[in-house]
């Protein structure tokens, strides 16, 4: 594991020297917000076609509309030019194939403390979960009707997206 960040910052610059979206204005030019998991096999612009600049992600484990979620799409719709949002939990998740009790054990194992006071929000049913999310989304007072809100469910197998009613 490296002792710095030195790997990092010298590929930062890299990047800075070449980044296109230098002077971007900060609108989703698409039009779109997704909302997803945190796993590192989630490419969220990619998987839908979008380039950077295009859209708002916002990441958790799990990929649930938290109270966070929220808040990043009310202000992703009224502000920054959002009129879709996708919400995208994916198939092979920790947060949907493991328990409370699991997670806390072995984060208090890594940890080497005691985690059983800590909630992970686990998901006991990823589906139901999804379209309360979208629901949810839906029916927040600051999210406008004309915005389309869906549920997809992404096979970090295939690379293919699910859309669930």
């Amino acid at each position: 594991m490296p002792s710095t960040f030195d790997d990092l910052l010298e590929a930062n610059r890299a990047y800075a020297a070449e980044n296109p979206i230098l002077g971007f204005d900060g609108v989703a030019h698409a039009g779109v917000a997704v909302v997803t998991c945190m796993d590192s096999r989630i490419d969220p612009l990619r998987m839908i076609g979008l380039k950077p600049g295009d859209a708002k992600i916002f990441r958790n484990p799990g990929g649930r509309v938290t109270d966070q979620a929220l808040e990043a799409l009310v202000l992703a719709t009224h502000l920054l030019g959002v009129n879709r949002v996708l919400v995208i939990p994916h198939t092979r998740c920790a947060m949907a194939n493991s328990t409370e009790a699991e997670l806390q054990r072995r984060v208090g194992e890594s940890a080497g403390r005691d985690a059983t006071w800590h909630r992970f929000n686990t998901i006991d049913d990823q589906e139901a979960a999804l379209r309360s999310d979208v629901v949810r989304v839906k029916s927040h007072p600051l999210v406008a009707d004309e915005v389309l809100v869906g549920g997809f469910i992404y096979d970090v197998d295939t690379g293919l997206l699910t859309q669930v009613d």
